[in-house]
């Protein structure tokens, strides 16, 4: 030891830097083992080699300073201070993909609820202290209800507010009231513009509503079921869009505006893709009685239950689920910078914040880069908007289907570039990205083992700037036929949606079984063609006409009884009759439209009698309540229709319909 302090400064010098050596190779070796899955064998050769290198240093460092070789000392200390250096650089990057990564997966552990005071456009009021006291406030009556009922009750008692409250049982029957006037203010989620703007009568509820106060809240989730499945196996994800104008998803409500399951094979490094239209007509699995309704409404109720909603009626496990906010989306592809897709034509969309005039966004036709706002357009774009844009940009038909498949092709472009990926700032900005703007419910150790499927996928792409193409995506399509009905048991509209084919449900489910290796795929023995044709791949799923298994109930008005219990005996609903009259039906409770699945009981009015009621009429209050004030017209008798009805097919290429429905209950 004398021989060591003989020069105080240079071993106080050594010893700081030892210390430095043996911190930073610790903090090193800390994140190196975080890096579960990720090339372990790579790895231990570097903590070892690491290792060795740190003890000569030290031995040397030492040997010089007892010999008190002063050159070869400052070499060892030079040397040690470059390899802490290069060991906290790289251990600081390690950490901070790490963290992203383990936010991402942790961003999940919350739910955000948000819910506002709106009221019309042109009411003067532009804040909560413009409320005055006499005024009445409306609530859902639902007290579990987080953003119709708690958060404003808690809006309530935090700005000390003495106004009465008078409780609605839907979201619907608020707005209705408010519009009429009955109410000034409604308590509603705060992203109501995106859950109800596609209901028809509520196309411009975000202009003739207005939005005066805003308070959210972070609920913890419940312990989430989490798959333990190994990334090794094959898998599925469930991609979801937020369709947001916040910034930072963890402030942003869930809607189902944007659904796309990906099964992939890590053992032959194939994948399907199917996008899922918003409207599709599917059981609800959160719903009482899982009944049936648009699959977008399952994002009222949460992740959870839009995931079992399509595990249900596609019959597969949803092993992880991936959200995404849309301006994430904005500046993913920007980081990037853009993404190359062939626009088919001419359109112009809203842009992030869904602002027109100055801000419209405008997409040529034609292969090209596009930026963060044009990539989001494209994808967000379902319909021509003529009344905001020039015939220039809205010469063209598209739908949610069309919608889809651009949603997949900017998905596809988005991979491509991650392999193009050389900076090291690019890296951070689309960390930073990431991790206000994506969720999933897998952990991070699954996250990270995703490392290993890309290494191979890489490797098989090669040289090829097409990294789609060497994970072999085998794109899906839901087919199904339009058709409008009353969502009896909700808001007891009157909504477009689209039932699908169950040989087209069948087929996608099939295909992505097989993929996962839980069928096997038929061996096609057989295959014809014409050289003087082009050839056209199969799509799954995709057809022109199919079955379903929907029934609807009809006009009654101007039928006879025995039609009336005929048709409803046939479909398991109880008949209750007003009036003692022998003529025909002259109103009924429950309209025309409805799924049967529904309705269990009907009081219907016969002609040509006092009103009464009797054992088989239902009280005035439950007609009341199955009442959903819809007008009907008298036809001529005839014989009941069909239990099955098949509305008529859509066409993809076509703009969304919304037809009327007839007297039978049948879309015309």
């Amino acid at each position: 030891m004398k021989k060591l302090t003989r020069h105080k400064v240079s071993f106080v010098i050594a010893l700081l830097l030892t210390i430095v050596l043996l911190g930073s190779t610790g903090y090193l070796f800390y994140n190196l083992l975080l890096l579960k899955n990720i090339e372990t064998v790579l790895r231990t050769i570097l903590m070892a080699v690491l290792g060795l290198i740190v003890l000569i240093l030290i031995l040397f460092a030492i040997r010089f300073l007892r010999k008190f070789k002063k050159v070869k000392l400052i070499l060892v200390l030079f040397l040690m201070i470059i390899l802490s250096a290069g060991e906290l650089f790289v251990a600081y990057n390690i950490g901070k993909v790490y963290g992203t990564l383990d936010k991402v997966a942790k961003n999940t552990e919350y739910t955000t609820y948000s819910s506002s005071i709106v009221t019309l456009a042109d009411n003067e009021a532009e804040d909560i202290k413009d409320i005055d006291e006499d005024e009445t406030l409306a609530v859902l009556e639902d007290d579990t209800s987080y953003e119709g009922s708690i958060i404003p009750s808690e809006i309530i008692k935090k700005n000390e507010l003495i106004n009465e409250t008078k409780e609605y049982s839907s979201y619907i029957s608020m707005i209705d009231a408010l519009e009429a006037g009955e109410i000034n203010y409604v308590f509603l989620p705060t992203n109501y513009p995106t859950m109800f703007s596609s209901m028809d009568g509520y196309e411009d509820i975000a202009d003739t509503t207005k939005i005066i106060y805003t308070q959210t809240k972070k609920v913890k989730k419940d312990t989430e079921e989490v798959s333990t499945k190994p990334i090794t196996e094959p898998f599925t994800i469930l991609l979801m869009g937020v369709d947001s104008e916040m910034e930072n998803l963890a402030d942003s409500s869930f809607n189902g505006d944007s659904l796309m399951v990906i099964t992939f094979n890590p053992k032959t490094l194939t994948s399907t893709m199917l996008s899922i239209p918003r409207d599709s007509y599917v059981p609800i699995a959160c719903f009482s009685g899982q009944r049936k309704n648009k699959i977008t409404h399952a994002a009222w109720q949460g992740e959870s239950c839009m995931q079992k909603t399509i595990e249900n009626f596609l019959d597969i496990d949803i092993d992880y689920y991936v959200k995404i906010n849309f301006k994430g989306v904005v500046k993913l592809v920007d980081t990037l910078g853009g993404v190359e897709v062939d626009v088919p034509y001419n359109l112009c969309e809203q842009n992030s914040n869904r602002q027109w005039g100055a801000n419209t966004v405008y997409i040529e036709e034609g292969r090209q880069v596009l930026n963060g706002e044009q990539a989001l357009a494209f994808a967000r774009n379902r319909h021509p908007n003529p009344s905001m844009c020039s015939a220039k940009w809205t010469n063209y038909t598209s739908n949610d289907f069309i919608r889809g498949q651009h949603q997949q092709e900017v998905v596809e472009a988005l991979l491509n570039k991650f392999k193009d990926i050389k900076s090291l700032d690019t890296v951070y900005n689309l960390l930073d990205t990431i991790s206000t703007s994506m969720a999933t419910n897998m952990t991070t150790d699954q996250i990270l083992s995703l490392y290993n499927v890309l290494k191979d996928v890489a490797k098989k792409a090669g040289s090829s700037s097409n990294l789609t193409d060497a994970l072999g995506i085998q794109k899906l399509y839901l087919s199904g036929r339009d058709a409008r009905i009353i969502d009896y048991g909700g808001t007891n509209l009157s909504l477009y949606n689209y039932v699908l084919y169950d040989e087209s449900v069948k087929a996608v489910s099939n295909a992505m079984k097989v993929n996962l290796g839980e069928k096997k795929d038929k061996v096609i023995k057989k295959f014809s063609f014409n050289i003087n044709e082009p050839y056209e791949e199969e799509v799954i799923g995709k057809m022109d006409s199919g079955t379903t298994s929907i029934t609807l109930l009809p006009s009654f008005v101007g039928q006879s009884l025995s039609y009336v219990n005929s048709f409803c005996g046939a479909n398991g609903i109880k008949v209750n009759v007003n009036g003692s009259g022998t003529g025909t039906v002259i109103s009924q409770s429950v309209s025309a439209g409805a799924n049967v699945e529904d309705v269990s009981s009907i009081t219907v009015t016969l002609a040509g009698g006092v009103s009464s009621s009797s054992n088989n009429t239902s009280s005035s209050e439950e007609e009341e309540e199955e009442s959903t004030d819809t007008k009907e017209e008298v036809v001529e008798e005839q014989d009941p229709p069909k239990t099955e009805v098949d509305p008529p097919a859509i066409d993809p290429t076509e703009p969304d319909k919304e037809p009327a429905i007839n007297q039978s209950g049948v879309t015309p």
